[in-house]
């Protein structure tokens, strides 16, 4: 990798080719949302296909959809024509609705008998605050069945071709969010996490990323250490940076990149010059089979 110029990736990638109203469910003995339930559903990282079949069927049943920002609107085509919509958006620095009163109006929804369908971005259990909302609807008598979604720190990372585990990378992988209650990041032991994981996978860092940069240096770890910057992960403005520790902050402010992103670090992204599948869909060469450095067939390993 080269440590003094950033690599900035916009893909283009044509990820949908066929109608999106034309899906419908296999035969199967699906379940039933009943009245007065809540669905807490993660629509995945982006990519309406990555969508799961229990989310699709969800979609097919809900009276009122409760969805966040980041869900593809394409994703929403495929609900119920008659369902309810209500924008539940939270975007760091952006007006958005307080986790108290999703909470509150998801309990008043399923009070009123309506089959209630709380979609999230990526995974809701995986920072998307759905253990939070789960916990208030038991709390206060609402029953709820979860489905989980693919998150952006392994899915999307996955659509750069960077792989979170790799034998001859990494033994541990972190999922770490990069900001607190406060937005800040003094609740997170940075220096423990430099030191006993590999691969970083770092969430909602981007408006903390010089901070969390420096920290993870001052650990121990090199300022040379790859590093990847996804942003819009799965969708075709998809846009990947790679650059290393001790550039990426400033790297990013220059390629204007921005929330919502998903920060690598560790030589699990370098794998991204041999498995960049979306450069190689587009007929472009893949830039090193051994970006390790490995020198023997990745099939003796």
């Amino acid at each position: 990798m080269n440590s003094t110029k950033p690599r900035l990736f916009p893909t283009g990638f044509e990820v949908h080719k066929t109608p999106m109203t034309t899906l419908s469910l296999p035969p199967g003995d699906w379940p039933t949302m009943e009245p007065g339930w809540v669905w807490l559903c993660g629509a995945g990282p982006g990519d309406p296909g990555l969508l799961t079949l229990h989310g699709l069927n969800a979609l097919g049943q809900a009276d009122v959809i409760v969805h966040d920002a980041l869900v593809d609107p394409r994703i929403l085509d495929w609900a119920n024509p008659a369902a309810e919509r209500i924008h539940a958006g939270k975007r760091g620095g952006k007006p958005s609705a307080k986790q108290r009163d999703i909470s509150l109006q998801l309990i008043d929804l399923a009070r009123a008998g309506k089959r209630v369908l709380r979609l999230k971005g990526g995974d809701p259990f995986v920072f998307g605050r759905g253990g939070e909302e789960g916990q208030t609807l038991v709390q206060h008598g609402v029953p709820i069945r979860i489905i989980p979604g693919i998150t952006a720190g392994i899915g999307g990372l996955a659509y750069a071709g960077i792989p979170v585990t790799h034998r001859d990378v990494n033994q541990a992988v972190t999922f770490v969010t990069g900001h607190d209650r406060t937005g800040g990041t003094t609740a997170v032991d940075w220096a423990s996490i430099a030191r006993g994981s590999q691969v970083i996978v770092i969430y909602m860092g981007m408006s903390n990323l010089a901070e969390i940069c420096a920290d993870i240096m001052a650990a121990g770890r090199s300022g040379d250490e790859p590093v990847a910057i996804l942003a819009h992960a799965t969708l075709p403005e998809q846009q990947v940076l790679e650059t290393t520790l001790a550039k990426a902050a400033e790297d990013a402010a220059k390629a204007s990149l921005a929330a919502p992103a998903v920060i690598c670090i560790g030589r699990a992204a370098l794998l991204r010059q041999a498995l960049d599948w979306q450069s190689l869909a587009m007929g472009r060469e893949l830039r090193d089979l051994d970006p390790l450095g490995i020198g023997r067939p990745a099939e003796d390993g």
